[in-house]
């Protein structure tokens, strides 16, 4: 074919599935399968003359026409009705299926040809509908005219089908000149294999050619798209792609994502010729499993096909249930679902999705007792799809994820060197039209080989999920956990292709570089390097002495002997720092005693209890920081070792933080007990990372207090545990876990406002989503500004109930169409009696801003503590942030409050509001009582 020769449909529609194929045909190239294609073009052509025949029953046969009339007639439209017309132009040369004439406007006698396709599918698709439109776009340079519209006659019913055509020819003409230009340049597309190779005339040759060049195509989990961003880089073969792969270093907070597939992790295990294993999955095979694979037509939903395999008496059994026709789809399912009801604790076993499909389309038509819709919802609930753990977790050295290629590369093999679904379906359509019992019992037996090969498949799953406890090189698979990521760090200890290296980039350290090489050319550089930054020293400077007096004891503690000596003078030193007016140093005390020890039994022992190595300020100093400051634990150490020279580290903080929430872990249950035992909580809950894991954070609060729980789950048992005996009006969500407590309930207005705010953003042109924006607009406006001028009494509330029962009366009387706004209409219909709860009780809010405040807190806490922190760790973090929050509520500075020593924040706001109100003590004399104070705290054992 010449460079400058039309395009034909056949070529037209090749190109719209392959670029290759569109350029094999202009260029001549024999097909090499050409046995569905064939089998494709007998189908289209037997539709085609049943559907004429049936079409030309509505015409008089002087007004039919077989062929293409001469040009004189054709523009006269004597013909109603012309069938297999060629048209040509020098652009285009089609075969039309049919032409017919319809009037060319609504008024006026003028008329126009139209072209009409018959196609054999029940549903069309976009390449239907622009093959219609070439029709048309020949058409018009035939007549010089171009027709409105189209008409398509699909399906078993011939249903017909109107095209517009002016968008749609714009388009196919663009893809003409596309094709035409490709062909002209005489240079043949980048080949890529697609979705339309099974069933495509030159899939051998295309395919071959893919594996010699090792094109990145030959992977089908990578998109269009990706792949050709890869090509812009370089990345050409598969080798190459396997190379770009690096292990994922997986955050504690993203570890519990799922899991998604990695297209580069495929091509390594390609080229490795080794399986690869990410997170292995939990799998057993289980005493009850049954392979199931199912056969049908996807464009009529017709399933013709069930096979089921399962082990009885240590022999597999396969069973099969034929359809001959869609009238016969019922007695094959109850066959079916009568043998899986045989088998005790039955689990199916699939590969794919398509056989979930099938078990709840046959539900819903033809399951009617109880008995057998539970027993489909527990086969759909209990099954295991082989496919879902190959794609994202085990990773076979296949270019696809397809079922014939891992079980091929298991050592599984069809009796049909080429059994593929396209196969089956081309075997199904000549045996409904020639019932030959062989290609019936091919049938049967593809089915029963699938089922083997999932059996196949799921024994290799489970025999890489066990293989992952023992050792890495006595293992078939590869644990990519285990894998040493070769990636070049910007940081950390690198490992050297040769010895030579690592001396060269030691050299280049900022170390070795400031002492070594600068400081040569540089005096003030060779200075610095010899200056040691200062440390803080080991033994600090002692700022107070406190010589502890008490009492002789007069009997041992242990044997009641009253023969005691002193055994030698110890002290204690406590390491603090001092708060004055103008700032805050480092202090040091050092408390003195005696040691005792008993004449009778030996025993020594020391006056005092064991104390603490950190006094209250610094304690309070570091707490502050880590909780209010949501400054880390390292730099919190960082931050006290620098300015006041101390020898902190993280663990030490971390010690600091456990021992204090320890401490004031009543102060936090009394807090806790009064937001239950008040009339108002407000109730919210959110995520976090604890060691990898999902976990939950709650939090309850009223106006004046705040506590945050520890959960490992979002279920209500810590909701109903906290306020089991709360009474009041509980503020939350709309989460359903907040209705299990039996109390009054107000619903969070703001959220469902902000709902409806995005639905209508998202349905601009939804007058009924619309309508109810502006109606639930139109009744909260009026609710806030009484709120804004008089504020939270129910006595100038009360007065907007009226409106509250004339929006549910519009509302019940309105029947929405659409699904969105039908929605809103059940959720107010749900919560009638929860969402305006305020109205009637004074001093209840009529949103959850409240608790969201309080999580805000948290979750600017949560993003500095990151992932790691353990259960317990986390526990003490919301003890500690559970009273800072509160001091905040009351008023009262949280550094203040963990300095005073007070256990409860209530008696520290009035003793505070009481010292607001007298004249502060001299600053010496308040230094002087304080250490009075805390030698008199060492002696009563409160240090």
């Amino acid at each position: 074919m010449g460079p400058h020769a039309p395009i034909t449909d056949t070529v037209f529609a090749a190109s719209l599935r392959c670029e290759t194929k569109a350029f094999l045909l202009l260029d001549g190239t024999v097909p090499t399968d050409p046995e569905i294609q064939n089998w494709q073009q007998r189908i289209a052509n037997s539709y085609k003359v049943s559907a004429l025949k049936r079409h030309c029953t509505s015409v008089p046969k002087n007004e039919t026409c077989v062929g293409m009339p001469s040009l004189r007639v054709f523009r006269e439209r004597h013909y109603g009705l012309i069938l297999d017309p060629e048209i040509s132009s020098p652009e285009v040369q089609i075969q039309a299926h049919a032409l017919e004439r319809i009037p060319a406007s609504r008024s006026g006698p003028d008329t126009v040809y139209r072209p009409v396709r018959f196609l054999p599918n029940e549903k069309l698709v976009p390449l239907d509908k622009l093959l219609v439109a070439l029709d048309a776009l020949a058409l018009s340079r035939l007549t010089g005219r171009m027709p409105p519209t189209a008409r398509i006659v699909h399906g078993s019913g011939h249903r017909s089908t109107v095209v517009q055509l002016p968008k749609l020819v714009k388009q196919v003409r663009s893809l003409v000149n596309t094709v035409r230009s490709q062909y002209a340049s005489g240079t043949p597309p980048s080949l890529a294999l697609n979705k339309h190779c099974p069933e495509c005339a030159f899939r051998s040759r295309c395919r071959q050619i893919a594996i010699e060049k090792d094109d990145l195509s030959l992977l089908t989990t990578l998109s269009e798209k990706e792949r050709k961003k890869l090509i812009r880089k370089g990345i050409t073969t598969v080798a190459q792609f396997s190379c770009t792969y690096r292990p994922r270093r997986r955050s504690a907070r993203n570890r519990a994502t799922t899991i998604k597939h990695e297209p580069a992790l495929k091509a390594l295990a390609i080229q490795a010729n080794r399986i690869h294993v990410v997170d292995a999955p939990i799998f057993g095979m289980p005493s009850g499993g049954v392979y199931l694979d199912v056969e049908g037509v996807p464009d009529r939903e017709f399933y013709y096909l069930a096979g089921m395999r399962y082990l009885r008496d240590d022999t597999d059994v396969h069973l099969a249930f034929w359809a001959d026709d869609p009238s016969g789809e019922r007695e094959m399912w109850v066959s079916l679902l009568h043998a899986l009801a045989q088998i005790p604790d039955v689990r199916l076993v699939h590969y794919g999705s398509y056989e979930t499909q099938f078990l709840k389309r046959m539900k819903e038509r033809y399951c009617e007792s109880s008995e057998d819709n539970e027993l489909v919802d527990r086969l759909i609930a209990t099954s295991t799809n082989l496919l879902s753990l190959t794609y994202a977790h085990i990773y076979f050295p296949t270019y696809s994820n397809g079922l014939k290629e891992i079980a091929n590369y298991l050592g599984f093999h069809w009796s049909e060197a080429h059994a593929s679904g396209v196969q089956a379906l081309m075997w199904r359509s000549e045996w409904e039209a020639s019932r030959e019992p062989k290609l019936k019992q091919k049938l049967l037996t593809y089915n029963s080989e699938d089922c083997a090969a999932a059996q196949r498949v799921a024994e290799a799953i489970y025999g890489i999920c066990s293989e992952q406890t023992i050792a890495a090189s006595q293992s078939n698979s590869t644990n990519v956990s285990l894998m040493q990521d070769d990636h070049l760090r910007k940081f950390g200890k690198l490992s050297y292709a040769l010895p030579e290296f690592k001396s060269i980039n030691e050299a280049a350290y900022w170390n070795y570089q400031r002492t070594k090489v600068y400081a040569r050319s540089n005096k003030r550089l060779s200075r610095a390097s010899r200056t040691q930054p200062q440390r803080g020293k080991a033994n600090a400077i002692i700022d107070k002495t406190i010589q502890v007096e008490a009492a002789r004891p007069e009997r041992c503690p242990r044997c009641n002997s009253k023969r005691l000596y002193i055994n030698g003078h110890y002290g204690s030193t406590v390491q603090d720092l001092h708060f004055s007016r103008t700032g805050v140093k480092r202090w040091t005390v050092r408390y003195k005693f005696l040691r005792y020890q008993c004449w009778t039994c030996k025993r020594g022992y020391n006056e005092l209890p064991r104390q603490e190595s950190f006094g209250k300020s610094l304690k309070a100093y570091a707490l502050y920081q880590m909780i209010e400051l949501h400054v880390p634990q390292h730099a919190v150490a960082r931050n006290l070792n620098t300015l006041f020279g101390f020898q902190f580290s993280a663990k030490t903080i971390n010690a600091i933080k456990a021992s204090s929430a320890t401490q004031y872990q009543e102060t936090y249950e009394r807090i806790l007990q009064r937001i239950v035992a008040g009339k108002l909580v407000h109730a919210d809950e959110t995520q976090a990372i604890v060691k990898g894991a999902s976990q939950y954070v709650w939090v309850f609060t009223s106006l004046e207090e705040v506590a945050y729980i520890y959960s490992d789950t979002r279920e209500a048992h810590t909701l109903q545990r906290v306020l089991h005996d709360f009474d009041g009006v509980l503020v939350s969500d709309f989460y359903t876990a907040y209705d299990s407590i039996d109390c009054l309930h107000q619903k969070c207005l703001i959220h469902r406002l902000r709902d409806i705010n995005e639905d209508v953003f998202k349905h601009p042109f939804n007058d009924e989503m619309v309508e109810v924006a502006h109606a639930f607009a139109a009744l909260i406006r009026p609710i806030v500004e009484t709120i804004d001028q008089f504020g939270l009494k129910a006595r100038h509330l009360r007065k907007h109930k009226t409106a509250v029962e004339r929006f549910y009366r519009v509302l019940a009387k309105r029947n929405y169409h659409t699904e969105v706004a039908g929605s809103y209409k059940k959720r107010f219909e749900k919560n009638r009696g929860k969402l305006f709860t305020f109205l009637d009780y004074d001093h209840v809010p009529w949103n959850n801003n409240n608790a969201e405040h309080a999580i805000k807190a948290f979750v600017r806490l949560r993003n500095v503590i990151g992932g790691m922190s353990t259960p317990k760790g986390m526990r003490d973090y919301l003890v500690l942030l559970s009273i800072c929050e509160t001091c905040k509520y009351k008023g009262i500075g949280f550094l203040d409050f963990l300095r005073s020593a007070e256990m409860d924040v209530d008696t520290f706001a009035a003793h505070t509001g009481r010292a607001r109100r007298t004249t502060r003590t001299p600053n010496a004399k308040a230094r002087g009582g304080g250490d009075q104070e805390a030698a008199h705290s060492v002696s009563n054992g409160l240090i």
